[in-house]
């Protein structure tokens, strides 16, 4: 709803607890990040309001796992087909409150949302379970899978609805209940979901969605005795804390983190094809998607040319006001974070690194109400060394940096010496060298000659740093049920 506070007019968000929206006493702001201004009351949310929406989901729980898979994947179909009646709405909002493009959340977000829904309303319905005979003992075993209870899941701000159905639609499929915390930084497509769950004919206290910070509201989520199960996608630090707040109650944790991932480009790559994808792959989203790619190892014979072409082509990709179709990047997602973007470009400098262009280099002509949007131009840099934090640590920005190989171990090497492991990208004409290398690279993920070609079926995940566990069809559908031994003698 929205509430004239004082002089102007803000949108004010409610939890939804139990099938009802709940206003809360305490709220955060909320910044368009096109702008710079608030624009957006977030609740507050803490212990009672965490505690309030366990018992809801506590309460759903009998009913709705014991609906038939069938029934429950009507529901999903059912919500899915209102996402999309609703797509430009929530296109419009999503872009608002996070700052990406327009046609990026019209394109990507809302579309992918309501097929997450439609996905696993389908894959709950064709796995199936093990079975054993053993005739000299006249036994036989099969295993049968349970939902766990009220699941707990934290999604972060970079693909809001996206990632959050992400994980509400395994979660309910299997006969979960849940409460789910979104970013208190992007709020507001959650919240628009919550109006539609009543006429998806989601039961009261299946879906509750409160909102706040981490250490507040996440914090009181995950460390909840009645929440045996928690899923995060986010920050790696964020991930220790919620390992530490879980670990006395053995709760079963899937945690999808950050990534610092390579591209690996060979002499015999197609130059076009590979140019044009990792332009895409390096600044799309502004750079804010886990699976970005930020370390571009190119082969020493082709590095100039590479290069040149790259730098041409970053150029082209054009960074302004999110409602104008022709732009590829809005702004960032806060000030803190554009602030902590360009640290590492002056890092990188300071350390005798080149910026070929973006950050310092290229100016964006914005009009004059977004001049204090948080906007920053596709940045190339080269000559950092691969110890500098700059080429180590997850930027999350529209930054990439590029540097010479000689041999495919050395390859091999630069792409797995840092503490993430999410994904991995691999450029190659030569069949066998990108099988080798796909065994090779750490990464849960590797992509050959494309990037982000997704089925939804296959595990999702990383190793190292980036994460704990997998999730996707039939990963998911284990995640959220626990697996019963069961003997029959007879």
């Amino acid at each position: 709803m929205a509430k004239a506070l004082g002089q102007r007019s803000y949108l004010v968000l409610e939890n939804y607890i139990g099938g009802k929206f709940v206003s809360c006493r305490n709220h955060i702001d909320s910044y368009d990040p096109s702008t710079g201004e608030v624009y957006c009351k977030v609740p507050d949310s803490g212990k009672e309001e965490v505690e309030a929406a366990v018992a809801a989901a506590k309460e759903a729980f009998p009913d709705w796992s014991a609906r038939s898979p069938e029934q429950r994947a009507q529901v999903l179909n059912k919500l899915g087909d209102l996402i999309d009646a609703h797509l430009e709405e929530f296109a419009q909002a999503e872009s608002r409150d996070q700052g990406k493009t327009v046609t990026f959340a019209r394109t990507v977000d809302i579309p992918r949302s309501a097929h997450n829904f439609r996905f696993f309303a389908s894959s709950v319905l064709h796995h199936t379970t093990d079975c054993s005979q053993m005739d000299h003992m006249g036994c036989l075993n099969y295993t049968i899978r349970c939902p766990v209870g009220v699941a707990g899941l934290i999604s972060p701000w970079n693909l809001p609805l996206y990632l959050l159905t992400w994980k509400i639609a395994p979660a309910i499929a299997t006969g979960n209940t849940v409460v789910a915390k979104p970013s208190e930084m992007t709020s507001v497509t959650a919240w628009m979901m919550c109006k539609l769950m009543q006429q998806a004919g989601v039961p009261p206290g299946v879906v509750n969605i409160v909102f706040g910070t981490g250490p507040k509201a996440g914090g009181a989520l995950v460390g909840h005795p009645d929440v045996p199960l928690v899923s995060f996608t986010g920050s790696t630090a964020t991930a220790q804390r919620i390992t530490e707040r879980s670990a006395p109650y053995c709760k079963k944790l899937s945690l999808e983190l950050g990534g610092k991932n390579p591209a690996i480009i060979f002499a015999d790559a197609d130059l076009d094809q590979c140019i044009e994808t990792t332009v895409r792959s390096s600044f799309s989203n502004q750079g804010e998607i886990c699976l970005c790619t930020s370390r571009i190892y190119v082969e020493r014979s082709i590095y100039s040319e590479f290069l040149e072409r790259f730098v041409a082509a970053a150029k082209k990709w054009k960074t302004g006001v999110p409602s104008d179709p022709s732009n590829n990047n809005g702004a960032l997602i806060s000030k803190e974070h554009l602030e902590k973007v360009r640290s590492f470009v002056a890092l990188a400098k300071s350390e005798g690194g080149i910026v070929h262009c973006g950050e310092g280099v290229d100016q964006l002509d914005l009009p004059e109400q977004n001049k204090s949007g948080y906007f920053m131009p596709a940045t190339v840099i080269s000559g950092v060394s691969d110890s500098s934090c700059v080429m180590q640590e997850e930027i999350f920005g529209p930054v990439t940096c590029v540097s010479p190989f000689d041999t495919e171990d050395e390859a091999v090497s630069k792409g797995n010496g840092v503490r993430y492991g999410l994904s991995a990208t691999v450029w190659s004409r030569d069949v066998g060298k990108v099988h080798r290398l796909a065994k090779r690279l750490q990464a849960g993920l590797v992509w050959t000659n494309c990037w982000l070609v997704r089925d939804l079926n296959l595990p999702f995940g990383g190793m190292k740093n980036s994460g704990l566990g997998r999730e996707g069809g039939k990963d998911s559908y284990h995640f959220f049920t626990e697996v019963k031994s069961v003997t029959i003698k007879h």
